[in-house]
């Protein structure tokens, strides 16, 4: 398998984790390089369904090497449940597991300041976020303050922590909070060092070697394009870099090893949280869209917004990553709508847009420009091949192909792994 990269193309939630899985049999090695446990990525195998938030989706192929990369910020406490948790359902993890020495940890008080901007934000500015603490902890590594792994695991940590505890107290009691417990999150976190410490280590240098070594890596994104930092719907997007760019700064391999980029695609759109949403479906069919999409937040059960897919964002998503195909999932929740939208353009004022606007409060007023394509009105599940698919879905699918200027590589009809199959 050559060396991949799997992205989100739309607000994250595109079914990546499957997807992941699915693909993971083929890779030697893989790694999450990006976000933290504010991510979920759902996998069903059978008849047991694993939520995983920090562990890479390849965790589940028993003998798949996994790695957490130094661009995703961990919570030790969440690793050490999610690892605890896992093992219980008979998943192995020791020995297969590596933890970058160079990830930032994120503490108790990151959390505690994530939920006090959100909710101290005025009526109509507030981000939506997971509250888990990432924005914050990325902050605290762009101010070039925060902790790493290396530091937690280190006869050190005390004396840094302490000193960290020192400068966040004064902002917190700034802000009217109560000052840090710091005895308590030492221990804690001391203790969440020590389980941890088995799997830590230089995995830059790890990759970089597996990868001359012939070996073939899987770079597993977490959320979307349009949650990207610098590329998304700002500042209604998430804290680090979502897009194929992320995964060389948050793994350290060059992007001259990188072979293919896939994109994950819902046949329709969603995003969980706030910001613009051109096309947002508020009525039945959007609420039909949910459920039989079962769209509901891996990490916080939230109910996620539902729309029609959206070509002008999966076309920005396909430049700006260079997605060679796309992955194209729950194509199935379609299956009782006798017409079928497209979004292809935005309309702002009698300006078209063919792109994504940089200014938000354009973007928030745009009008979806709609194609229509008759449904396809009976039910594609148990399908395993893309000629056996009625003629109206091939020409969906065909449709988002040439709207996007790229082809569709799998499909996805179902929440299992065994319902995908490849196109070509």
């Amino acid at each position: 398998m050559p060396n991949t990269i799997i992205i989100g193309a739309q607000w994250g939630d595109e079914g990546k984790g499957k997807v992941i899985d699915v693909m993971s049999k083929d890779a030697d090695i893989i790694v999450r390089f990006q976000g933290g446990a504010n991510a979920g990525h759902t996998v069903k195998v059978e008849n047991e369904v694993y939520i995983l938030h920090l562990l890479p989706s390849g965790i589940i192929h028993e003998k798949k090497l996994c790695v957490i990369g130094n661009g995703v910020v961990v919570d030790p406490l969440s690793l050490v449940k999610e690892i605890t948790d896992i093992e219980k359902k008979g998943i192995r993890v020791k020995d297969r597991l590596l933890v970058s020495n160079r990830c930032h940890v994120v503490f108790p008080f990151h959390r505690l300041l994530d939920e006090i901007r959100e909710t101290r934000k005025t009526e109509g500015t507030s981000i939506g976020t997971t509250k888990r603490g990432i924005g914050p902890t990325y902050a605290d590594k762009s101010a070039r303050v925060g902790l790493r792994i290396a530091d937690l695991v280190s006869k050190d940590f005390p004396e840094m922590f302490s000193a960290l505890c020192r400068y966040v107290n004064k902002i917190l009691i700034g802000l009217g909070a109560e000052p840090l417990d710091e005895a308590k999150i030492l221990e804690e976190y001391q203790q969440a060092g020590e389980f941890i410490r088995p799997y830590v280590g230089d995995s830059v240098t790890f990759l970089n070697k597996a990868v001359r070594e012939g070996k073939s890596i899987l770079f597993e994104g977490a959320q979307g394009t349009m949650l990207d930092i610098d590329f998304g719907s700002y500042p209604y997007v998430t804290s680090s870099n979502a897009t194929a760019g992320g995964a060389i700064t948050g793994t350290g391999v060059p992007f001259k090893y990188i072979d293919t980029v896939v994109g994950v695609l819902k046949a329709y759109t969603t995003r969980v949280g706030e910001g613009p949403f051109p096309t947002e479906l508020k009525d039945e069919i959007g609420a039909l869209i949910g459920r039989e999409g079962r769209e509901f937040g891996a990490t916080t059960g939230r109910p996620r917004r539902c729309g029609w897919f959206d070509a002008v964002i999966a076309r920005y998503s396909a430049m700006i990553n260079g997605v060679d195909y796309w992955a194209l999932t729950k194509l199935d929740v379609l299956d009782s709508l006798k017409t079928i939208r497209i979004c292809v353009a935005y309309n702002y004022n009698g300006q078209y847009y063919d792109t994504i606007p940089a200014s938000i409060n354009v973007f928030a007023k745009c009008q979806p420009v709609y194609e229509e394509m008759p449904g396809w009105m009976t039910s594609t599940r148990n399908i395993k091949s893309f000629d056996e698919l009625p003629q109206q879905a091939k020409n969906y699918i065909n449709r988002i192909a040439e709207l996007t200027a790229t082809k569709v590589g799998l499909i996805s009809l179902g929440p299992d792994r065994n319902e995908t199959f490849k196109i070509g």
